[in-house]
């Protein structure tokens, strides 16, 4: 259906322009001793190209995104413009506006489209009331580097009320008030949300508090032909939303060995953990869930343990940081939960091999969701980094809305 609609379309833009020839050549009458203009005025009807002057100029080729499209005439008056850009098999009219003394007509968007084809239809009329048409095209150039941006969380997931909106970019961005304005996130019911920049290649967004449950948030990439560095443009015109589910706060202490899961603010149970030991603890801060398995391999060597321990059957596991810290299931030391801390700096619940949600760990992953948020205190370890993972929850919303891209 999307394509029988958007061949017809097609045939409507088509046929306007066909109408538009129609009629002036309707207008076109030869007699008497002489040539007559096109509305019949005697004398020599004037060429095209010296009534109506279009830039870019026709059959230009490559033509930069930011060159001005204009369609003017030096004295009398345009009637008429029709402008259609034809981009990924598909036409679309160009919205524009004759100026109010008609001499000049310019698109409503200040930038063409790139790899894109513009076919411009104009009809004027010149001091003598001489009525001429003229017809061009030109194509824009196709960029060698594209840039897209990997969003999280997925589109229509239900997630938890810690859940950070992440754009990770292809490539680095370096007019990143560019690429900001290009993206909107906004929430129902409405609520403040701002951006804030890690680095060159990734742009994150919250709002001041953790999301009110039933919240929908919807996201709007704006990046096709966005110039998020020189010579590089964004490819993405898209939009995705996702629904904030119940608030789940866990707050892990590392120093009892306990965890304490709440819902909506009510206690539902205290969990037994075991955290990082001694020599590698724990995190603590704020952490989000950012993927849950119901079975993961785990090897020291790509954390940077070396040969200390490759797990091929790890249970329950729900990532937190993308430095390799998870909550999840330990069925290898059964005794540790609720008494020592044993880990490499993830947070271990009692489990079985194969997992069950009759276990600790199966009870809670059975009750989780990504985006639920997991803190972690009395650790002797460092405060978790806000770009590892979706950590940003631990910068203070001054920390967060400085130094913006956009003022």
């Amino acid at each position: 259906m999307r394509h029988v609609q958007g061949r017809a379309r097609r045939t409507g833009v088509a046929l306007a322009a066909v109408l538009t020839w129609a009629a002036l050549l309707a207008g076109c009458s030869f007699g008497g001793s002489g040539p007559l203009g096109l509305d019949g005025v005697p004398g020599k009807p004037p060429s095209p190209e010296d009534v109506i002057h279009v830039t870019p100029e026709d059959g230009s080729k490559a033509v930069r995104p930011d060159q001005r499209l204009r369609v003017r005439v030096p004295v009398g008056r345009l009637r008429q413009v029709t402008v259609v850009k034809s981009q990924d098999t598909q036409d679309s009219a160009v919205p524009g506006r004759i100026s109010a003394d008609g001499l000049t007509w310019q698109p409503d968007a200040d930038r063409l489209a790139l790899a894109a084809k513009y076919t411009v239809d104009v009809v004027a009329q010149d001091a003598d009331g001489r009525r001429s048409a003229r017809h061009t095209t030109f194509t824009t150039m196709v960029p060698e580097k594209r840039f897209i941006g990997y969003v999280t969380p997925e589109n229509r997931a239900v997630v938890g009320t810690g859940m950070i909106v992440s754009l990770a970019f292809s490539r680095e961005i370096t007019d990143r008030a560019a690429v900001e304005r290009a993206v909107r996130v906004s929430a129902r019911p409405p609520v403040e949300i701002r951006p804030h920049w890690f680095g060159r290649s990734r742009l994150d967004f919250r709002p001041e508090q953790y999301w009110k449950p039933g919240t929908e948030v919807t996201v709007d990439l704006n990046l096709r032909d966005v110039q998020g560095a020189p010579g590089v443009y964004g490819v993405q015109d898209k939009a995705f939303s996702f629904t904030v589910g119940r608030s789940q706060v866990s707050l892990v202490d590392a120093a009892r060995h306990t965890m304490q899961v709440r819902r909506d603010g009510r206690l539902l149970a205290v969990v037994p953990i075991t955290a990082g030991a001694p020599e590698n603890p724990t995190y603590n801060g704020k952490m989000v869930v950012m993927d849950m398995l119901d079975v993961t391999r785990m090897n020291g060597r790509t954390v940077g343990f070396g040969g200390e321990y490759d797990i091929p059957d790890v249970p329950h596991a729900m990532k937190l940081t993308d430095s390799g810290t998870f909550v999840h299931g330990n069925y290898w030391s059964p005794d540790a939960p609720g008494r020592v801390n044993v880990s490499h700096g993830c947070v271990g619940l009692r489990d079985v091999r194969g997992g069950s949600s009759d276990t600790p760990a199966g009870w809670f992953f059975d009750r989780s969701l990504v985006g639920d948020v997991i803190e972690v205190v009395n650790s002797e370890e460092k405060t978790v980094a806000p770009d590892n993972g979706l950590g940003g929850w631990n910068m203070t919303w001054r920390q967060w809305t400085a130094n913006p891209a956009v003022t």
